[in-house]
């Protein structure tokens, strides 16, 4: 009886500590991307404490290095972005406005926050690979998407299989789009989002057709005809 309820004090002792952890966490992310709002993508990890109001060594008593905590940082940069695009994926709407509202929702969300968007994008300081830290946010917004696209494929009677395929291609191109255009700023934000939508809209057009005109192609890469 007695182990049992040690055991049971033991359980709600950890299962308290992992609630708490979890917050302080959350709570040292948040600051971490103050400081980088502040003090620019090259912000040190001794400043990202500072803004939590905490030392190096409290900071990394929750992550396990810098390239842990670049990698939280970077989920929640995701996250936010994934706040901005939502609310555009949702609702029915014509195929042109709802990419055009995507691509400038994207857009609108780098050109909002640089220093957070360089930070995570092209790592300074970071001991991650960039190209690491990038792939991991896209997936979490290309995954998002691919959900939206398959469901409105399959709405359509449409060809929903290579949904994820074209979600991938999608952000990665408004991804490299958006990050040359906001180093060179060669044209205004409308015209890069008018000269994207029309691309996205050609080949989600395709996508929408393949399937009414009754083509499809076989694993070899063939084409056929699915009426025969």
């Amino acid at each position: 009886m007695r182990t049992e309820a040690v055991k049971t004090f033991s359980s709600a002792q950890t299962a308290r500590w992992a609630g708490h952890r979890a917050q302080r966490r959350e709570e040292f992310i948040k600051a971490a991307i103050t400081a980088i709002r502040e003090h620019g993508p090259g912000v040190s990890v001794a400043a990202m404490a500072a803004a939590a109001g905490v030392t190096k060594p409290v900071l990394y008593r929750y992550f396990t290095d810098r390239a842990d905590l670049q990698r939280a940082v970077s989920e929640r940069a995701a996250q936010l972005l994934l706040h901005r695009l939502l609310p555009e994926l949702a609702g029915e709407r014509e195929p042109v406005e709802h990419i055009r509202a995507i691509v400038q929702a994207f857009l609108a969300a780098a050109e909002d926050e640089p220093q957070l968007w360089h930070f995570v994008v092209h790592n300074p300081g970071g001991e991650r690979e960039p190209a690491e830290v990038v792939a991991h946010s896209l997936a979490l917004v290309a995954r998002t998407l691919t959900a939206v696209l398959d469901d409105r494929l399959r709405a359509r009677g449409a060809d929903a299989s290579g949904a994820e395929a074209f979600a991938y291609g999608l952000v990665g191109m408004v991804y490299t789009a958006g990050d040359w255009w906001l180093q060179q700023r060669t044209m205004s934000r409308e015209a890069l989002t008018d000269y994207l939508t029309t691309i996205i809209l050609g080949g989600l057009a395709g996508l929408f057709e393949h399937r009414a005109h009754g083509d499809s192609t076989d694993n070899t890469g063939n084409t056929r005809d699915d009426n025969t």
